[in-house]
């Protein structure tokens, strides 16, 4: 088994936010939609179901745990979750904060409008804010 790689387009199209006990989060570098990765560091995997049952259990606290903290830290009124990977194979998780006056409302959020580039100020804040509240959140 060869050691965990993120994805180029993963790494590309998102900032670090912390690392859990299975999964790195990372917030997607769109400004639309506060909108969270949880990409599992093992290798190899493109489905859910390729992580031991251990695992899938694990992801699944984690689902939840990012999901709480991104209701938290956003005040959203909808949360979708979703691992979908038809553009990037490796496994990874959306959270995705949603409003009714978000722009792709009540539709998905994929296509819907061209990603919005985060302030420096904004995305440090966000991220900072993500990171405190997973920090005093246990998995």
């Amino acid at each position: 088994m060869s050691s965990f790689a993120l994805n180029a387009r993963l790494e590309g199209d998102s900032y670090f936010v912390s690392d859990l006990t299975l999964c790195t989060v990372r917030l997607l570098k769109d400004a639309n939609y506060p909108w969270l990765l949880l990409i599992p560091r093992q290798s190899d995997l493109v489905e859910i179901i390729d992580l031991e049952e251990a695992d899938q259990m694990q992801l699944m606290r984690e689902i939840a745990l990012a999901s709480r903290v991104l209701r938290e830290v956003t005040d959203c009124e909808k949360l979708n979750v979703g691992a979908l990977g038809n553009q990037v194979s490796q496994l990874h998780v959306h959270v995705i904060a949603r409003y009714r006056d978000d722009p792709a409302w009540p539709g998905p959020v994929w296509g819907a409008v061209p990603a919005q580039e985060y302030s420096h100020d904004r995305v440090e804040t966000l991220i900072e804010k993500l990171r405190d509240t997973l920090a005093g959140a246990d998995d």
